[in-house]
């Protein structure tokens, strides 16, 4: 059975920047609990981060460039903490290499989880294309991101990779 790793504020854990969850009310989220698929994980809090903490972005650049040295992860009070976010980034991708993670769930336009969509850079609420540092490393690795936003593409590669594993399938 695949496992299915989760950022952890979208099913109820209020690990967000602002002490709070994100929760998604879902069929596929529960019925992928109920079979005990769900890895959940909370970068930032991985990486070091307090909650409650400042709001972070992604200054020139998205996650990519941040995994290169090119960018930072600044707060709204201009502290640097590129570094936490490197190193959630960083345990997060081996938990998925330990489990063998084939789908990732990513909160959307988070400078960690984002996938498609971050912040700016400038605190202005302005979403750019791009992916935050966690949703680039793990699709560098080859691990499908999704948002929360996208929960049927996933159930459906979600069952696309569980037939090809289906021994009493055939090609």
């Amino acid at each position: 059975m695949e496992k299915i790793l989760i950022s952890a504020c979208l099913i109820g854990e209020e690990v967000r920047y602002d002490g709070r969850a994100n929760t998604i009310v879902s069929r596929i989220i529960t019925r992928w609990a109920k079979e005990k698929r769900l890895i959940p994980v909370c970068p930032e809090v991985a990486g070091g981060l307090p909650v409650p903490r400042p709001p972070a972005e992604i200054q020139s650049g998205d996650g990519y460039d941040v995994l290169v040295g090119k960018s930072r992860v600044v707060t709204i009070e201009h502290g640097d903490v590129t570094g936490a976010y490197l190193s959630g980034a960083q345990q997060t991708y081996r938990l998925a290499m330990d489990l063998n993670i084939k789908i990732a769930i990513l909160t959307s336009e988070s400078p960690s989880c984002g996938c498609g969509e971050i912040y700016d850079g400038t605190f202005s609420s302005t979403l750019y294309p791009g992916d935050g540092v966690t949703a680039a490393l793990l699709k560098n690795a080859g691990i499908r991101v999704f948002t929360e936003k996208q929960l049927a593409k996933a159930d459906e590669y979600l069952a696309q990779l569980e037939s090809k594993n289906d021994p009493g399938t055939t090609d």
